[in-house]
């Protein structure tokens, strides 16, 4: 690579943007930002992020509701050559407190209703600056008002870091995923082209923005196609009624489908300007697919992607959506399955270890090499931890996921942590975390407790000391007592045992 300042994710962005006076954000509160306005403000936080001394690959941890002046923030902090860090909303301070010690962030900007709880804890971490981004007295957002609306871009190559995001491991450790500037651009770039992305788009943006999701494939797809966006800063069903007839493109995971399909007014005629809706995140039953295509007269796009891959595969804008699948490997992407014990290819429409390669890529795990090494082979394909096949059309199928990774509501839960958080309280012998079909969640995170005595914590108790050390997507949805866990002869829990036994427990509600 070499040392171009448009291989800065920002500058190669705005290098794309033909019509600055164009809308790109029309706010929940009636706000309208162009894209002038965004050059601007982004500008106005480079400038503070440097003033307070973020320089060239240093981090910057944000731990803030979902705002407009937070993507802003976003840009500023990749303006300026920093590594930008978001942190999911619902981790609790022990969480936070193992994200900031790993990456040392040198600002870590957090909601001003949470910073006297983590003072201490950037403090003792060495965080130079704590800061708040809402419009009170000393915020980041107040700050930025005052700053200057030009900056020059900080030189960076393609293989410089940008973001770093944190996915949970299977030991209960997570593990921060090192996301390059050409890992960024190279995967927006495709998908602009293949999901035909143009200026005249607008987005009806309804995710969170600290996860690939809703931070890199709905913002920097809708920046580098010089689109539009819709900003709502939580997914409510009736104010998704309401913006849709103005929008042309949705992306969500499939909890929020199920969750209009439930609703009344949503029908053909409230979509009929609709070109695309994109699902992902988490596998979408199929007959979600048909029920949303029944209704609405739309089939939905179904992709798959990763925390350390962005999107590796879609099935095609034009052409057949395949119910069951997360259709084709994306341009420039390859993927191949494999056996999980010997490493080699196996036959077509047999099921194995997905393996993907490309500049989607990320670059390995942060402070980890033996985990990156472990986890790519010597021809540079990254090991998913995902099982899936190939049928005869090219066709890719997830048909499960190694390690019992649970997806509840779009979300990543490794029973291992919560396992470990219960295994933690008083009077719990044994514990065993399933994830089981849920009517809403797509799979629900359910405990299976054996009590150590008689004076061992209820559910309900359980749940309120979890609260205290786990994000609410973590939380078991159902604690279950049961005398022993079914274990083989070597003595591991028969998790499959437990997720037939339970299957059933979150059934559709009768109307």
């Amino acid at each position: 690579m070499n040392n171009s300042d448009h291989e800065n994710l920002f500058s190669r962005i705005a290098d794309n943007i033909s019509n600055q006076q164009a809308p790109f954000v029309f706010g929940q509160h009636g706000g309208v930002y162009s894209y002038a306005d965004m050059l601007e403000r982004s500008a106005q936080y480079s400038n503070v992020l440097t003033n307070l001394g973020l320089g060239p690959g240093d981090r910057l941890a944000v731990q803030v509701e979902k705002s407009i002046d937070a993507l802003f923030l976003y840009l500023g902090c990749i303006r300026a050559g920093g590594v930008y860090l978001p942190l999911n909303t619902g981790y609790r301070d022990k969480e936070v407190e193992y994200f900031i010690g790993d990456a040392n962030p040198v600002i870590f900007v957090c909601s001003q209703t949470r910073r006297p709880a983590l003072e201490e804890i950037a403090k003792t971490n060495g965080v130079s600056h704590l800061e708040t981004l809402e419009e009170t007295a000393g915020s980041l957002s107040l700050k930025a008002d005052n700053a200057d609306v030009l900056f020059d871009d900080v030189h960076r190559s393609g293989d410089d870091l940008a973001a770093i995001l944190y996915t949970s491991g299977t030991t209960g450790r997570s593990k921060g995923a090192m996301l390059s500037h050409d890992n960024l651009y190279s995967n927006a770039r495709v998908l602009v082209d293949y999901w035909k992305f143009t200026s005249q788009d607008i987005l009806l943006h309804v995710l969170p923005i600290y996860h690939t999701h809703g931070l890199f494939v709905a913002f920097n797809t809708t920046l580098l196609s010089g689109a539009s966006m819709i900003f709502q800063e939580q997914f409510k069903v009736e104010d998704v009624l309401s913006e849709l007839p103005k929008a042309t493109v949705m992306m969500g995971v499939p909890t929020l489908y199920t969750r209009l399909l439930s609703a009344s007014g949503f029908d053909k005629a409230l979509v009929k300007q609709m070109r695309l809706f994109v699902s992902g995140s988490a596998p979408l039953s199929p007959q979600t697919h048909r029920d949303f295509a029944e209704r609405t007269g739309h089939t939905i796009l179904e992709r798959y992607g990763m925390t350390e891959t962005n999107m590796n595969t879609s099935n095609p804008y034009d052409g057949r959506r395949k119910a069951g699948t997360v259709g084709l490997p994306l341009p420039g992407v390859e993927i191949r399955i494999t056996d999980q014990i010997t490493g080699k290819r196996v036959k077509s429409g047999e099921v194995g270890m997905i393996e993907i390669r490309g500049p989607n890529v990320f670059k390995g795990y942060w402070q980890m090499p033996e985990k990156t090494t472990k986890e790519f082979r010597n021809d540079g394909f990254f090991i998913s931890g995902d099982l899936g096949r190939i049928d005869e059309d090219g066709y890719i199928s997830i048909v499960g996921r190694d390690k019992d990774l649970i997806i509840s509501g779009g979300f990543n839960v490794y029973p291992a942590e919560v396992e470990n958080a219960i295994d933690a309280l008083d009077g719990i012998e044994d514990v065993a975390v399933i994830g089981v079909p849920h009517y809403d969640f797509g799979e629900g995170v359910t405990a299976i407790v054996v009590a150590a005595n008689v004076s061992a914590p209820g559910a309900d108790e359980i749940k309120c000391q979890l609260s205290e050390v786990l994000a609410k997507y973590k939380m078991p949805k159902e604690i279950i007592f049961v005398d022993a866990l079914p274990r083989n002869k070597m003595g591991k829990v028969q998790k499959n045992e437990l997720r037939n036994t339970y299957r059933e427990i979150y059934v559709v509600p009768q109307p």
